[in-house]
């Protein structure tokens, strides 16, 4: 008697998650190009389309069973263009170069910093690889790199689409703060409430009734000016980490 065979599943399926690492990647590598050529605003909304790739990938992989190592090792080389070189290179473009005009030596520390941010990246998705199956899945030890992206990407847009009056030249030393900020925050090791978990959350599961009512008025407030609303999302989601700390840290002293 023949053994029974199981038919292997369509290939389809495993190319589909890696097809979306890749839009995530091709994103990336366009945030570069858009802003090399000065499309600053563009460039900026790239960055988060890979946000949403990057989202998307893992949670296709999952669904349909198919994630493999290959694909967790391409989603993080894709991250790295994506989160670490894109904003790096966008900013850089944006602002960051304009510190020439103070100078040489200042000048220099534009791409210096934008350097410092793209290494930063590097270090926390290495950081991130290694520790994955060891922390908490409930919080981020450092800020994520797509969140960190977010932040320096809503800066941009905010302000390179013209509606407020304000040019990357004259945000320049603003912009070198960001990033310096953005690229330091990754490598911390201050915790983020990640958002995973399953249903597991800050309050043990339980949303209060209010967090519901907010979900319709923030998505009201971003249709009406999204690129300001993403930055102050971006401003608060980086602030938490360190406001919490402080916190946790005041009442560990007062236990």
């Amino acid at each position: 008697m023949d053994p029974i065979h199981t038919p292997p599943r369509s290939r389809s399926i495993y190319l589909l998650p890696n097809l979306i690492t890749t839009g995530g990647l091709f994103a990336g590598f366009y945030a570069i190009i858009a802003a090399a050529n000065g499309d600053f605003v563009n460039a900026a909304i790239a960055v988060f389309v890979a946000a949403v790739m990057d989202g998307l990938d893992g949670r296709v992989a999952r669904l349909t069973g198919t994630s493999s190592e290959f694909g967790v090792q391409y989603d993080s080389l894709a991250d790295l263009v994506s989160f670490g070189m894109a904003p790096a290179l966008v900013m850089y473009h944006w602002a960051l170069s304009s510190l020439a005009l103070d100078g040489v030596v200042v000048g220099r520390l534009g791409w210096a910093v934008a350097f410092l941010y793209a290494a930063c990246a590097a270090l926390r998705l290495a950081r991130f690889n290694t520790q994955v199956g060891s922390v908490d899945k409930r919080w981020f030890v450092g800020l994520a790199s797509p969140a960190a992206a977010g932040l320096m990407m809503s800066f941009v847009w905010a302000f390179a689409d013209g509606n407020l009056g304000w040019s990357g030249e004259q945000l320049r030393y603003v912009a070198l703060a960001v990033s310096i900020v953005a690229a330091l925050l990754m490598v911390s090791r201050i915790r983020f409430w990640s958002f995973k978990g399953g249903a597991e959350g800050p309050r043990g599961g339980r949303v209060p009734f209010m967090a519901l009512v907010l979900v319709p008025v923030i998505l009201a407030i971003m249709a009406l000016d999204l690129p300001r609303t993403l930055l102050a999302v971006g401003v608060l989601y980086a602030l938490s980490g360190p406001v919490m700390a402080v916190l946790n840290r005041r009442k560990a002293e007062a236990a």
